[in-house]
């Protein structure tokens, strides 16, 4: 069957797309021994994407784990919007897939000893910060939720903020609990098994909820992944 995997960037003019995968069970194993100029068949893009409001100023993606990719995709699509300043936060509980590094951008109402950054978003510009309970350095020794509800908390205006969120379901669930909590637009990006990919097998759908109450099953692949946070939580 197939397996799901999120696009963590892509070059228009080259046709390029990067992926970055955990090697977990026979079907990454057998990706992993692939080489340069063999060819792998796949399908995609599938499914919805993130929409950024109107009145959106500063983005807050949160990525946990597997979740990271895709939001160095969104942050790459939106750093060149003009008047939008995304944060990103990342989370992992496992070393993180590239090298750390302290950032050189400083960010009012995050801790001054959390500094760890993705490199490749402090030279793009984007302000990131990194957590883990695992007590590596410079990272914010908690969750991602946690780190954004303490910048969160130290604004005076909470008005231009929307969140942006892919990880474990878990995580999913604590994100839009904190989004709730402060009246914060949140969409989050479901990490599902899929197996036919095209919405025909119907083994991937969760709860769609209108005003608390269920009201549909919807398909990850086809109605997803993306889906705003009281619709599913």
């Amino acid at each position: 069957m197939r397996r799901p995997y999120s696009i963590m960037r892509a070059d228009k003019q080259s046709g390029h797309i990067d992926i970055l995968y955990k090697v977990v069970g026979q079907g990454s194993s057998l990706l992993a021994t692939r080489k340069e100029g063999d060819t792998i068949q796949c399908l995609g893009p599938i499914g919805n994407e993130f929409t950024i409001s109107a009145s959106t100023t500063y983005p807050l993606l949160l990525g946990g784990g597997v979740g990271i990719p895709p939001m160095v995709f969104l942050a790459d699509e939106l750093r060149n919007i003009k008047d939008l300043h995304p944060f990103v936060i990342m989370g992992s509980e496992i070393p993180f897939p590239f090298t750390v590094k302290p950032s050189k951008i400083l960010l009012p109402g995050i801790p001054n000893d959390v500094i760890a950054a993705m490199p490749l978003l402090d030279d793009w510009g984007v302000v990131s910060r990194l957590t883990s309970q695992q007590g590596y350095q410079g990272c914010y020794q908690g969750y991602a939720h946690e780190l954004a509800e303490k910048w969160v908390e130290s604004l005076d205006d909470t008005s231009g903020i929307e969140v942006f969120a892919c990880g474990p379901t878990p995580m999913l669930q604590a994100v839009a609990g904190f989004a709730k909590k402060h009246t914060i637009p949140c969409q989050l990006s479901l990490e599902e098994h899929m197996a036919c990919a095209v919405g025909g097998c119907a083994g991937c759908v969760v709860p769609f909820k209108e005003n608390d109450k269920v009201i549909a099953m919807k398909r990850v692949c086809v109605d997803g992944p993306i889906f705003n946070a009281q619709n599913i939580f």
